[in-house]
């Protein structure tokens, strides 16, 4: 049985766990070692049998437990040559890791079939990743990103879950504290998905067939659980879907999510 699970999402720290059978990866370490082992143990995790960690892009909120957990763990890191290059030259990797560079092509390690996907965003090198597990379940992880593209869209489909990010309420971030040059950072083409976008493309993906979704890195100062949810049902309710019934949604808590079992 497959199993996903948001360890850490939001503006501090971003990680998510996908399981099958005995083994596990990690996408991304977004928190200190520490917190992330302590996030795994609460939710029947071992560490010991994770494979891999995947990266999506550097930015601190990203990798900041990375380092650390590549030394205590002795597993390969996976991630885009260009984000395995920022990485090297912020001394994240230690002599010995075993870095994977992953490319436009699916790459299979311990049974797992990894694609990854570009995603237009401030950090070079950042993307996305689609995992096809063994028992044929196909997850996909998409965050810190301005705009769908058809490679996105294209790589989501099929996916019996999708973690999408839900960053931020357009009005919410608008008549929001953050100075001007920050919020147009935001809802730039390199910065963040806003509810409404991601709704989009939430509807577009249960018209073809995903029914399983999570609202993922949502901003602690310019969105809330219940807009982000809002924009998602009222976008879905356009096909007469209803939560629960046609789809299942999760809106994904900076830490103590459950875990989802497919």
């Amino acid at each position: 049985m497959a199993r996903f699970c948001a360890l850490f999402s939001g503006s501090s720290a971003n990680s998510t766990y996908i399981g099958y059978g005995n083994n596990g990866i990690i996408i991304d370490a977004g928190a200190s070692f520490a917190s992330l082992n302590s996030e795994c143990e609460k939710k029947g995790i071992n560490l010991n049998n994770i494979s891999a960690v995947f990266v999506t892009h550097t930015h601190s909120d990203h990798i900041k437990g990375l380092k650390t957990l590549l030394k205590k763990l002795n597993i390969p890191v996976i991630a885009s040559e260009n984000t395995l290059k920022t990485l090297g030259d912020l001394n994240v990797l230690a002599p010995n890791t075993k870095a994977i560079p992953i490319t436009n092509a699916p790459l299979e390690i311990n049974g797992v079939c990894a694609s990854f996907f570009e995603t237009s965003h401030d950090s070079l090198g950042s993307g996305g990743y689609s995992f096809l597990l063994p028992d044929g379940t196909k997850i996909s992880v998409c965050t810190d990103l301005g705009v769908i593209t058809p490679a996105v869209h294209n790589a989501l489909v099929g996916s019996n879950l999708v973690m999408l990010e839900s960053n931020h309420d357009i009005k919410m971030l608008k008549n929001g504290p953050y100075p001007a040059e920050l919020k147009l950072r935001i809802m730039g083409e390199k910065g963040h998905l806003s509810n409404n976008i991601c709704a989009a493309e939430l509807k577009n993906l249960f018209r073809s067939g995903t029914n399983r979704f999570v609202l993922g890195h949502l901003s602690r100062h310019n969105n809330t659980p219940l807009l982000a949810t809002a924009a998602t049902t009222g976008a879905l309710l356009d096909y007469g879907a209803k939560q629960g019934s046609d789809y299942v949604l999760n809106v994904a808590a900076p830490c103590g999510n459950e875990v989802i079992y497919l």
